[in-house]
């Protein structure tokens, strides 16, 4: 039998394995490196600061201006104050837009390709959204509200791809919540302290949970294993000291977590990874993680 015409999370499955938009990709992301290249700069548009990304609570404003917009622009003599809103929306767009770059240049390869339509659906609605709010000014108000219709269907078109960059592709979302959930409770034994190399990462496994252990003599930090930006095994990170405190580095991106408590200190990770606790009796280094099961 044939098949049926493609649902639209096929089109988008296509977009995932799209190998094509890659040499565009890569271009993209070098520009974006030079321009958000400030450490703090970045930090502050993935949201460190805030816990989780900065991206899409930007995204409100926009969407809901133009989108009330649209309401206006269907009600007589409001004119002036749809025109207000799509002005607003266009100028909330930039540091929104710059938010998004600064999450999408550190995504695996598929969610980059999607990241990418995601974001050339925006731009077109941003242009339309511009293009609306000069017909608006020069007196055309019917040219304006057909761009401003045609632009909120592109914003929509980049909503979904933005839902399934998130929702499908778990991209921004927190990759080590599922630890404390599926560690047991109570103490831990994992072995010898003495067996444990001094001032080196090593990694452990406790029914299934991986995890980063680092020794520096008698005391031992025990963090998760993944790193909550996407999933990299943190065992494999650079150690770095940070304002006199250890960090282990991500080995993929480049996410810095304090070794004292798990807490991010450069992003892109917004997250912070679980922290154990630990004990040694009779020489034997045990683990627990509180609140765990």
């Amino acid at each position: 039998m044939p098949d049926g015409p493609a649902s639209v999370t096929d089109v988008v499955d296509r977009i995932e394995n799209a190998g094509p938009l890659d040499p565009v990709a890569s271009a993209v992301k070098r520009v974006v490196d030079t321009v958000l290249r400030p450490q703090r700069l970045r930090d502050a548009l993935n949201g460190v600061w805030l816990g989780h990304p900065l991206h899409p609570m930007l995204t409100d404003v926009p969407i809901g201006t133009w989108t009330a917009a649209a309401v206006l622009d269907l009600t007589p003599a409001t004119g002036a104050a749809s025109t207000t809103l799509i002005a607003t929306g266009c100028a909330a767009a930039l540091p929104t837009a710059l938010a998004g770059w600064a999450d999408w240049s550190d995504l695996h390869e598929q969610q980059q390709r999607v990241g990418l339509v995601h974001a050339a659906a925006n731009i077109a609605g941003l242009g339309c959204y511009v293009g609306s709010l000069v017909a608006r000014l020069r007196g055309d108000t019917l040219r304006g509200k057909l761009l401003a219709y045609t632009g909120l269907v592109m914003i929509g078109t980049g909503g979904y791809l933005g839902g399934h960059l998130s929702y499908r592709q778990a991209a921004g979302v927190n990759h080590a919540e599922s630890v404390p959930h599926l560690f047991p409770t109570g103490w831990q034994r994992l072995g010898p302290v003495s067996d444990l190399p001094d001032g080196e990462f090593s990694h452990a496994t406790v029914e299934g949970v991986d995890l980063l252990l680092m020794r520096r003599g008698r005391h031992v930090d025990v963090l998760s294993d993944r790193c909550s930006h996407l999933s990299a095994p943190l065992s494999e990170g650079s150690f770095q000291a940070e304002q006199g405190q250890g960090c282990v580095v991500c080995p993929w991106h480049g996410s810095m977590f304090r070794l004292a408590d798990g807490k991010v200190v450069h992003g892109p990770a917004t997250a912070p990874v679980p922290r154990f606790e630990t004990r040694v009796v009779d020489g034997t280094l045990e683990v627990m993680l509180p609140g765990a099961g």
